[in-house]
């Protein structure tokens, strides 16, 4: 079929994920045919530089064999496996035993999902159940964070603290509530970490006094915020808000969905500072995009007030038809060996502090005002004053013209619609290509520079 005919027919019948549809009508689809390592190729031929692993999911790089081979294999020998009616596969019991391994402690049962967002609402489900199986129903109201991101499921969607996912949708529920981002850039607090961090504490004991302690159920929270714009947290907050939660006797929830799997460093972002989260989500990384997956991992003591809440008769009413499917399940334990044995997350810490200093060699152009990144996870936040902090005028409509520019520099990062900029580039990244990275981001934003509105715009 000839690219035109996919175009007209994507036009047509396509509805992509978190699009304004007539812009979409408008602008016809970017048709990708081929991924090697970190290069896209499109229809046209053209070659990209892939600096958001997807959406921050291949972390592997595209077009490992390896991964391919033990799918194949496993869709040759048993392509569906139902884990209803007590069925399972040897896949999916090996996964969750795996991560089960390799995870905080403190969690030791795995639900699997197919991608994140049902793994939020599968926790939330399960902190319901949880608290009504105690004798608690009152336990239910939830708190996160502004700027957060929890999915875009009917109530996680809720969790997500971003105006454009509950615009129209019924969004936030009576039960959801927000306290502040920890936004180092933005905070008031934020040139002093030790401050920002006893801010966030306070702000968090106070909504759960001002909801009632005998209210709360759970506080979520993601390590680095991704889709609110790479807002990453000074060390020590998420340990803080861990031990909060536990003075407070409420649940700790980590979203570790784009954290996971070597993005920031270690495994997990936990690791980093040793907190033991009640349960946590993950996805993306865990099959590196190269099929659907999600988890939930629960600690021991949720999983058994479950069980006993339940009886020896009444199933837990939660489920899904492709829960532990075994060809994802198969992908999840090849791309943990690559992870390991194959060198990736090694590769991905060594080349951390380049990405870093790359990102804040940028701090000199003018369109610049933050650089920040933790691990292989970072972020630009353009402004229009970088002594005021001043954001761009939403007219201007600043992340049009940069993706635009960067489509023309032949490189592939995500320009949120409030001037940040994310990075999320897979864990095989050679030192060759993040000189290339930062070489097509700046001509990027000088192509947006020469245009006479942004300039006007500058302070």
């Amino acid at each position: 079929m000839q690219n035109t005919s996919l175009i007209d027919l994507d036009r047509r019948h396509l509805i992509h994920p978190v699009t304004n549809f007539r812009a979409h009508e408008k602008r016809g689809p970017t048709i990708l045919t081929e991924g090697k390592g970190a290069w896209l190729r499109d229809a046209n031929g053209n070659e990209l530089l892939d600096a958001f692993a997807g959406l921050w999911c291949v972390n592997t790089g595209y077009g490992q064999q390896s991964i391919v081979d033990v799918a194949m294999e496993q869709m040759q020998r048993l392509p569906y496996a139902t884990g209803y009616f007590s069925f399972g596969s040897e896949p999916a019991i090996k996964l969750a035993a795996k991560l089960v391994e390799l995870a905080p402690q403190s969690l030791k049962h795995v639900y699997f999902t197919l991608g994140g967002s049902d793994a939020v609402d599968a926790a939330i489900r399960y902190i319901n159940y949880y608290y009504r199986a105690l004798g608690k129903p009152d336990r239910d109201q939830f708190i996160s964070l502004q700027r957060g991101y929890h999915g875009s499921s009917s109530v996680g969607a809720g969790l997500t603290a971003l105006p454009v996912f509950h615009r129209n949708f019924g969004l936030p529920l009576p039960s959801q509530h927000y306290i502040s981002s920890p936004y180092p850039y933005r905070h008031p607090q934020g040139a002093d970490p030790q401050a920002l961090i006893a801010a966030s504490v306070a702000e968090l004991r106070a909504k759960v006094a001002e909801l009632g302690n005998d209210r709360v159920a759970a506080f979520f929270c993601e390590p680095v915020q991704g889709s609110g714009g790479v807002v990453v947290p000074p060390q020590g907050w998420l340990k803080a808000m861990s031990d909060t939660c536990r003075e407070l006797g409420i649940l700790f929830v980590v979203d570790e969905v784009i954290t996971g799997f070597g993005r920031t460093g270690p495994l997990f972002a936990c690791e980093a500072e040793g907190v033991q989260p009640d349960l946590m989500t993950l996805a993306k990384g865990l099959t590196a995009g190269y099929a659907p997956m999600g988890a939930l991992m629960m600690s021991d003591a949720i999983y058994q007030a479950i069980a006993e809440g339940a009886g020896p008769e009444t199933p837990v009413g939660h489920g899904q038809t492709y829960s532990a499917h075994p060809v994802s399940a198969a992908i999840g334990l090849e791309v943990l060996r690559l992870y390991h044995e194959g060198g990736l997350l090694a590769n991905a810490q060594a080349q951390a502090p380049r990405f870093e200093q790359g990102l804040r060699d940028l701090l000199d152009h003018p369109l610049v005002g933050d650089a920040r990144s933790r691990g292989l996870l970072g972020a630009l936040e353009l402004v229009t004053d970088k002594a005021n902090k001043t954001p761009f005028d939403a007219s201007l409509r600043i992340y049009e013209r940069v993706g635009q520019a960067a489509a023309q520099q032949g490189v592939i990062f995500r320009a949120f619609t409030d001037g940040n900029l994310g990075f999320a580039p897979a864990l095989c990244y050679t030192e060759a290509e993040f000189d290339l990275l930062f070489q097509r981001l700046r001509a990027t934003l000088d192509l947006v520079l020469e245009q006479a509105e942004v300039r006007n715009a500058l302070s």
